[in-house]
C-alpha cells in the first residue's frame, strides 16, 4: 500500500525584468496525502499552481521548502532512489499528442518501462505484459495496436496508451494532470471512466488535476480547491460542491450550475 504526502510545500520562482528580479510564489504551504483506493481532485483555474504541484510530485521541480514523503519517508536524491520513487509514482500528462514519440511503435512505448522496472523479465514476458496493458485500457485487438505508431491512433486512443504506459511499472500512485482537456468532448467520459475503473481494480491513489468542478465531483472522493497557490477549501466531493464555503469555490460552482447536465454533455 503506497501513500504519497505533501507536507507544507512551497515553491518560489525568480522572475527577471531587466536588471531587477522578483519572487513569484507559485505554491504556498500546500499539504495533503494521497492514499490507496482514493481519488483526490485538485481543482482551480489556469495559473492557480495545480501543474506546479504535479511537477513537484513527479520530481520535475524541487520544493523551495516543505517535504514530499513516500510511505512516510523523504525521497532520496540518488539515481536508484529516483527510479524507486518513479516506479511507485507515475503521471498521465495532459497532451496525448506530445507525450508519445511519433517515430516508435506503441509496443516500444510500453516495453521500455516494463523492461526498465522489471529487469528479470524475458523478451517474451515483456511482450505479453505489453499486450496485457493494452487490453486493460480497452485497446483490442492488442496485437494490432501494439504494431501501430501514435499518428495512427485517435486522441482518445493515444491517451489510453499513455495510461497504459503509466501502469507499466505497477505504481501505487497516479497523477493525472488534466487528462481529458485536450480530447474531443465525445470521448472524454470514456477516458474518465477508464481511470475510475483502473483506480478501483489496482487500488491506486489518484490525484486528478482539473478545472472542471463537475467531473471532479463525480470521479473523486475528495476535492481540494486551489487559488493563487494555496488550497482554500477541501473536503468530501459532494460537500465541497453542494455546500461551498470559500468565495472562489462558489465562483467555480456558479460557472458549472448543473453538474448532471455537464456529465450528460460528456456522455
Amino acid at each position: 500500500m503506497t501513500t504519497l504526502e505533501m507536507r507544507d510545500v512551497t515553491k518560489d520562482y525568480r522572475i527577471r525584468d531587466g536588471w531587477h528580479s522578483q519572487r513569484l510564489r507559485a505554491v504556498d504551504g500546500v499539504s495533503f496525502t494521497l492514499e490507496p483506493g482514493r481519488t483526490t481532485a485538485l481543482v482551480g483555474q489556469s495559473g492557480s499552481g495545480k501543474s506546479t504541484v504535479a511537477k513537484m510530485l513527479m520530481r520535475l521541480e524541487s520544493p523551495t521548502s516543505g517535504q514530499i514523503l513516500l510511505d512516510g519517508r523523504p525521497v532520496g536524491r540518488g539515481r536508484a532512489a529516483q527510479r524507486a520513487y518513479r516506479r511507485q509514482v507515475q503521471m498521465v500528462f495532459q497532451d496525448p499528442f506530445g507525450s508519445l514519440n511519433p517515430h516508435h511503435t506503441i509496443e516500444h512505448h510500453l516495453a521500455r518501462p516494463v523492461a526498465l522496472h522489471h529487469p528479470g523479465m524475458s523478451a517474451a514476458q515483456v511482450r505479453e505484459r505489453v499486450l496485457d496493458l493494452l487490453r486493460r485500457v480497452r485497446l483490442d485487438p492488442a496485437e494490432d495496436f501494439a504494431a501501430r505508431r501514435p499518428h495512427e491512433l485517435s486522441g482518445g486512443q493515444r491517451q489510453r496508451v499513455a495510461i497504459a504506459r503509466a501502469l507499466a511499472p505497477e505504481p501505487g500512485i497516479l497523477v493525472a494532470d488534466e487528462p481529458v482537456s485536450m480530447l474531443d468532448v465525445s470521448i472524454r467520459l470514456g477516458v474518465l471512466n477508464l481511470l475510475a475503473r483502473l483506480q478501483r481494480e489496482e487500488n491506486l491513489g489518484v490525484l486528478y488535476i482539473t478545472h472542471d468542478l463537475a467531473t471532479a465531483r463525480h470521479f473523486s472522493d475528495d476535492i481540494m480547491v486551489m487559488f493563487r497557490g494555496s488550497v482554500v477549501e477541501r473536503g468530501p466531493a459532494d460537500e465541497v460542491l453542494l455546500h461551498p464555503q470559500h468565495e472562489y469555490t462558489k465562483t467555480l460552482r456558479a460557472a458549472s450550475p448543473d453538474p448532471e447536465r455537464r456529465l450528460a454533455e460528456l456522455a
